[in-house]
């Protein structure tokens, strides 16, 4: 089934890659481009008939995500499927209530609502505990106030899961999450935030001022929102991972194909031992990461506790992500350096992935915690 996956997905990826230079030039998101992604169904995968095996799946999800990425070289789709995966579609499908799935399941499978979360705040950054966005309870439900920052698909979102404080601040259970619509009074999302990389996939900001939200829209349990996290981010690392591991087989194909075409002093570049030595470099990264991530999948699904391999795994894939795309703009050279080939693109989108969902200083801190090296770091994103 994985198999079946990563093929469909790599072919779908290929008729996507005509307008990536330009579609990330004008910084502009494809809504037609979503539209053919959801018709594969990937975003209903999570949402199995019995919640408590929604984890089956995450083989197919990731395969799926390591198949557009490595038929596309677009990263900006790819990391908004995996955002609407792990920030919406694997809550409601795990912790949604039976009226919450109801109402939701469906336009989020079908790709009609794009969905994001809402966690890091302005002052607050990494530390998700530190938030300070309020939920406060009242007889028709909750009032939230507060402003979020760096919203993934923000800009373009239908549905919002909003973190928030409604007990004791800067405790594990004093956190709850909420599905926000994005037509609810005093909820406003901002247009989309210039930024380095991933340009067609849109980041934002949010503003709630007495916000009113229904009881009902309570994802999990009041109280919950730092467990409920906790599983999505381990997912969301791991759909973004499995994009990224496309990407890096990607380049390493379009490289390895630079370096035997290429005719420097009379021969290809790939007879000089330089060329040829960084590129096994870059097979070696590849293969290393695809690795790490399908073991920790496989590992999750297991049911086994994941905290550090997961870290671990981030560590890993996103760092080898940037090592590979500057590599490759090395073995392009000034071809390289031009817009149009694309490989300068792959450096920028690159970037990002050592800072999002938890930084690689972070992911260090969570595995020096479980390893009993220190308090801190194994409870905040």
């Amino acid at each position: 089934m994985e198999n079946e996956w990563y093929e469909r997905m790599a072919e779908l990826g290929e008729k996507l890659a005509s307008s990536v230079t330009a579609d990330d030039q004008s910084a502009e998101f494809s809504h037609e481009k979503w539209n053919l992604v959801a018709a594969t169904g990937l975003f209903g995968l999570p949402f199995t008939r019995d919640r408590r095996r929604s984890d089956d799946t995450l083989p197919q999800i990731t395969a799926a995500l390591e198949g557009l990425g490595h038929g596309s070289d677009d990263a900006s789709l790819g990391f908004s499927v995996a955002t609407q995966l792990a920030s919406c579609a694997v809550p409601l499908a795990r912790f949604g209530s039976a009226e919450l799935r109801e109402r939701y399941e469906h336009p989020v499978t079908t790709g009609e609502i794009i969905g994001a979360h809402a966690i890091t705040e302005p002052d607050a950054g990494s530390d998700a505990l530190a938030m300070r966005t309020a939920a406060v309870a009242d007889d028709h439900g909750y009032v939230i106030n507060g402003r979020k920052a760096f919203i993934s698909n923000g800009p373009i979102a239908d549905l919002v899961v909003v973190y928030t404080v409604t007990g004791q601040p800067g405790t594990f259970t004093g956190l709850t999450a909420f599905a926000v619509p994005r037509d609810t009074a005093g909820f406003t999302l901002s247009g989309p935030l210039g930024k380095m990389g991933l340009r067609c996939s849109p980041l934002g900001t949010a503003e709630l001022t007495d916000a009113r939200v229904p009881a009902d829209h309570v994802v999990g349990q009041v109280g919950g929102g730092s467990w409920l996290l906790s599983h999505v981010m381990a997912r969301e690392i791991l759909f973004i991972a499995a994009g990224q591991v496309g990407q890096m087989r990607r380049r390493l194909d379009t490289c390895a194909g630079r370096a035997r075409s290429r005719v420097q002093f009379g021969q290809p570049i790939g007879a000089f031992q330089a060329v040829s030595h960084a590129i096994v470099d870059m097979r070696i990264s590849v293969e290393t990461a695809r690795r790490w991530l399908h073991d920790t999948v496989a590992r999750l699904v297991a049911g086994e506790d994941v905290t550090a391999r997961v870290a671990m795994t981030k560590i890993v894939v996103s760092e080898a992500n940037v090592a590979t795309a500057r590599t490759a703009v090395q073995v392009f050279g000034g071809a390289g350096y031009l817009s149009a080939t694309g490989i300068e693109r792959g450096l920028r989108d690159a970037i990002a992935g050592t800072i999002y969902s938890g930084t690689s200083e972070i992911q260090r801190n969570k595995v020096a915690a479980v390893m009993g090296l220190g308090e801190n770091g194994g409870s905040s994103w």
